[in-house]
């Protein structure tokens, strides 16, 4: 099965929102099995609707539109859609029902205009909505099927996920794809290639390898189309073992893991305790760490101490280290590491101090100069990094690595 996929919205051509709707669909259709060709990003015009799903008939038998279909007068999707499909709204009941329930549940009254939500084509089915007051809508034509669904998010997904992918895998049009992640961190995407350069070069003709690279982290994404082996879940399992002897200290968790979840459960399994002391990342280790759902059985809190005077006044900083060595240093980040640690009685404790960006910076300590520091029950110790000269890129790439060297150190390595 080809697909197109067309995001509707002047919002998306502008770059006001990001279109993480095409994004999702193309990865639930890839992993179906269904084949995206093209992805489009159109305005709200009549003309570009039509002359989009025109080029898209061209082509592929599946053409999924998100987007246009609001109460609002610029929402046009429906009525070009009436159009192109030789079609006239009619009421549809239970759309009617469904919008009326979420506006009673809300205690609104319910509006002319939101009541048209519920006229659709007379030849569509329609799709439920669930979650908001748009129902998406399913043509079929020359043997080509076409989904409207709404630009929001979550209720596009919902639809997606309950509604749609589970009618094409009645109908059999669906194939088995598997895929696998692998996260790396601590390395860039080059030096990585070259040292898994020989386990890349011996991989089955059928599992294909992609590098993901984003600020900090690497994914290595394995996936099989059409395997020649009888159990291809364990053809991949096979190279992942071959690649965690090969790297071991860089791989850190594999599909929706995360960085803060993999610490979260190894300091849950340890029952031991963290806090963090913060600087040149202002927080953002901390934001991470409580991302995840139960984060306070083993997070204490933070100090953001931007401000010398912080250091000292609350962390304990001795004053003449920032003399001496300057706030940005293994001395003063280590004292701040101990600091947070004492002062919030934890078992670990991570601090950060740095150059984040893009002042600042001298030849001594230029601009992405970052020191990390880890305490223990037993030690302290520090690391240097240098970062680059992108002020959000350093604090995110220092917070992953800080959080990095804090597995590392939990286990042992």
């Amino acid at each position: 099965m080809i697909a197109e996929i067309i995001s509707i919205g002047d919002e998306l051509l502008i770059g006001q929102i990001v279109n993480t709707n095409a994004s999702f669909i193309a990865a639930e259709l890839n992993l179906a099995g269904i084949i995206v060709r093209r992805i489009t990003t159109i305005g709200d015009t009549h003309n570009e609707i039509l002359s989009a799903l025109h080029h898209a008939s061209q082509y592929a038998n599946l053409v999924i539109i998100t987007g246009g279909l609001g109460p609002t007068n610029d929402d046009i999707t429906k009525h070009t859609l009436c159009e192109y499909f030789d079609s006239h709204l009619v009421l549809h009941q239970e759309s009617l029902d469904n919008i009326r329930d979420i506006f009673c549940k809300r205690g609104y009254e319910l509006t002319e205009r939101n009541r048209l939500q519920a006229e659709l084509p007379h030849n569509c089915t329609a799709i439920s909505n669930p979650l908001g007051t748009a129902p998406g809508m399913w043509f079929e034509k020359n043997a080509i099927h076409y989904i409207s669904m709404p630009g929001v998010p979550f209720e596009m997904k919902k639809m997606l996920m309950d509604e749609v992918l589970p009618t094409f895998e009645r109908l059999g049009v669906t194939k088995s794809i598997i895929h696998k992640t692998i996260y790396t961190i601590g390395i860039g995407e080059s030096a990585l290639a070259d040292r898994i350069k020989n386990w890349e070069e011996q991989l089955p003709t059928d599992i294909k390898l992609a590098y993901l690279p984003e600020p900090g982290i690497v994914k290595l994404r394995l996936s099989t189309y059409n395997s020649d082996a009888a159990n291809p879940k364990e053809a991949i399992a096979k190279e992942i073992t071959k690649l965690k002897e090969l790297i071991p200290e860089l791989i850190f968790g594999y599909d929706k893991d995360t960085i803060q979840k993999v610490v979260g459960e190894i300091l849950l399994k340890l029952g031991k305790s963290v806090a963090t002391a913060e600087s040149c990342t202002g927080g953002y280790i901390a934001h991470l760490i409580t991302s995840v759902a139960g984060s306070s059985a083993y997070y204490k809190g933070s100090v953001v101490a931007y401000d010398n005077a912080v250091k000292v006044e609350i962390l304990g900083v001795d004053e003449k280290l920032i003399q001496l060595h300057g706030a940005v240093s293994q001395e003063v980040v280590s004292a701040m590491a101990q600091g947070v640690q004492r002062i919030l009685k934890t078992d670990y404790a991570i601090a950060t101090s740095g150059i984040a960006g893009p002042d600042g910076g001298t030849p001594e300590k230029p601009v992405g100069t970052i020191w990390i520091a880890i305490a223990s029950p037993n030690k302290v110790y520090a690391e240097k990094f240098l970062l680059g000269d992108d002020r959000e890129r350093n604090i995110r790439r220092a917070s992953l690595f800080a959080l990095n060297m804090l597995r590392k150190e939990l286990m042992g390595r």
